[in-house]
């Protein structure tokens, strides 16, 4: 069965408590939160141990963890990981959240954020892919310090021109060369740029070079909202051999935070239920219900 974890964002957005946001994720079979770090505070990265310590209790009190960090640079609109003037800055802040996500007991760190990603006029793809390695060697090597795996994430060429592409994210990764860094699949952008998405599972996910996955639909809603076939998604993913929780992470809502998060999670649930299961062998006692 998938480990599923869910995005705070919208439940934050809606002025839910972390408490509260837990207990939703509890009540629908969620095993965790992955955390938007600017819904902690306005500067997350700079959080004091008593507070982080009391966000990973209040998680873990309700029965859940912080499965990791997304959307990370969502407060630092003035940071960037291509503007080489804003390199430094960056590069520490995205350090000490490699921090805060240990802290919180985080396993994961999704690299989105696509307003900090923006290529610079008249940069070669080469020196692009460049100039981004050199970027996140570093803080590579602080996440592979504190067990973090740390995924740069293919957005949709809607959202930004850096990195749109599985194969982009793999070459990239491929030229960071650490344990540490890895490339993602988010179903949404990925239904919009290279469909078919199972397809795309299949092909990268036993390579080793995917380490996370994010489930929402192309109309940009949780599974279940829109089209996707969720069906064969979740069936390539059981092919793979895929363990560890997939974030589900819708950007709008049906009705409220809390009922997309329901439908997300329920669709996903009916499409396990619905793989095939293999024959029992000769001999084997059936199960009675």
């Amino acid at each position: 069965m998938l480990e599923l974890t869910l995005c705070n964002e919208l439940l934050a957005a809606e002025g839910l408590t972390l408490a509260e946001q837990c207990a939703v994720a509890r009540d629908l079979g969620y095993v965790g939160l992955e955390l938007a770090p600017a819904t902690l505070g306005p500067v997350p990265h700079l959080l004091e141990p008593a507070v982080r310590a009391q966000i990973r209790a209040t998680v873990e009190a309700a029965g859940l963890r912080v499965t990791g960090l997304h959307w990370l640079l969502t407060a630092y609109p003035q940071l960037s990981v291509t503007d080489p003037a804003a390199h430094q800055e960056t590069s520490e802040v995205l350090m000490a959240l490699v921090g805060l996500c240990a802290d919180l007991g985080g396993a994961v760190m999704i690299h989105g954020s696509p307003k900090q990603r923006m290529r610079p006029e008249g940069m070669t793809d080469a020196d692009l892919r460049e100039s981004l390695a050199a970027f996140f060697a570093p803080v590579a090597d602080a996440a592979a310090g504190r067990g973090i795996t740390y995924c740069i994430e293919p957005l949709s060429r809607a959202e930004t021109d850096v990195i749109t592409t599985v194969a982009e994210g793999a070459a990239l990764v491929d030229l960071v060369d650490s344990p540490a860094f890895r490339t993602m699949i988010d179903i949404s952008a990925a239904g919009q740029t290279e469909p078919p998405v199972a397809d795309l599972i299949r092909a990268w996910v036993p390579g080793g070079k995917i380490g996370h996955i994010h489930a929402n639909d192309t109309n940009r809603g949780a599974p279940g909202m829109g089209d996707d076939p969720f069906p064969e998604i979740v069936a390539a993913l059981d092919a793979t051999g895929w363990r560890a929780p997939v974030g589900v992470e819708p950007f709008r809502t049906l009705i409220d935070a809390r009922v997309t998060a329901a439908v997300g999670a329920a669709t996903l649930r009916a499409c396990e239920r619905a793989l095939p299961r293999p024959a029992p062998r000769p001999g084997t006692p059936r199960t009675q219900t």
